[in-house]
């Protein structure tokens, strides 16, 4: 790919509707457990239950701190996953290590700040340029799709672009925030600019993720983005699952998900 191409913030009205893939986080089901110690509820078996209820793909993040998902979870989900997994991590020589020995389909990479409760916004590419352009490198040789999770900018577009990542993840959560808050004219400015920022991103071969905060109230706008091919979301599902189980829980937002898809395509067919 080209350095330096610029993006069209322009979609085209031609663009073909693309099946939405689930990747489902199972990072706070290891929360649960280290909260207590032992080996229960196990982040595996969670795995296997968001795959039976439809679930694309499985994501875990593995923190410098080891917070949630251990080094002995990353080496059972690769050694027994029939799903691809994603593995989130920051830009680091240990993760790299990490990564390399392990395979995964994808690593995402992300900010970390240890005082941080989640992920707090996107990574700034254009600042970290330099490290990060060798860095994707090294994992593509391996064999391993590189995403960097970003905020819907067009600028962070292009940088991805140019350092040679193959997706970028846009990040949702000020728009889940602001869905929370009830605040409509946010809302829509956030939708729009996931929406240009999709649009951007695939124009130059980028394919496009999203996900952060994601929840059965929010996900609709988001998947009804076409340019937009896989939404990861853990938290809310994960919590769901207290009330009515995993499987559950993924299937319903499967629903939701596809629903958004089918009216998408409906109105494109007009």
């Amino acid at each position: 790919m080209a350095a330096n191409r610029k993006v069209s913030e322009t979609g085209q009205a031609s663009t073909p509707v693309r099946a939405l893939r689930l990747g489902v986080n199972i990072d706070h089901v290891a929360t649960l457990r280290n909260a207590r110690g032992g080996m229960h509820p196990d982040p595996l078996r969670a795995a296997h239950l968001a795959i039976e209820g439809g679930a694309d793909g499985i994501t875990a993040h593995l923190r410098e701190d080891r917070r949630h998902i251990s080094d002995t979870d990353i080496t059972r989900l690769k050694n027994e996953l029939t799903r691809p997994l994603n593995l989130e991590m920051a830009a680091t020589d240990e993760m790299l290590q990490i990564a390399l020995r392990h395979v995964p389909n994808a690593c995402c990479l992300v900010p970390e700040r240890r005082e941080e409760r989640t992920t707090e916004g996107g990574l700034d590419v254009q600042g970290a340029a330099k490290t990060l352009k060798p860095f994707v490198a090294k994992l593509k040789d391996a064999g391993i799709r590189v995403s960097l999770f970003i905020e819907p900018d067009i600028k962070t577009i292009e940088a991805s672009s140019d350092v040679g990542a193959d997706i970028v993840e846009l990040h949702t959560g000020r728009y889940c925030n602001l869905a929370l808050e009830h605040d409509a004219a946010g809302v829509a400015f956030e939708i729009e600019r996931h929406r240009k920022a999709a649009s951007a991103a695939a124009s130059v071969g980028l394919e496009v993720h999203a996900g952060h905060g994601l929840t059965y109230n929010t996900v609709q706008p988001i998947a009804r983005i076409p340019e937009i091919v896989e939404l990861n979301i853990g938290h809310f599902l994960i919590g769901e699952a207290i009330f009515g189980g995993l499987s559950m829980a993924v299937r319903r937002m499967r629903v939701l998900m596809d629903e958004a898809r089918e009216a998408l395509s409906a109105q494109r067919g007009r």
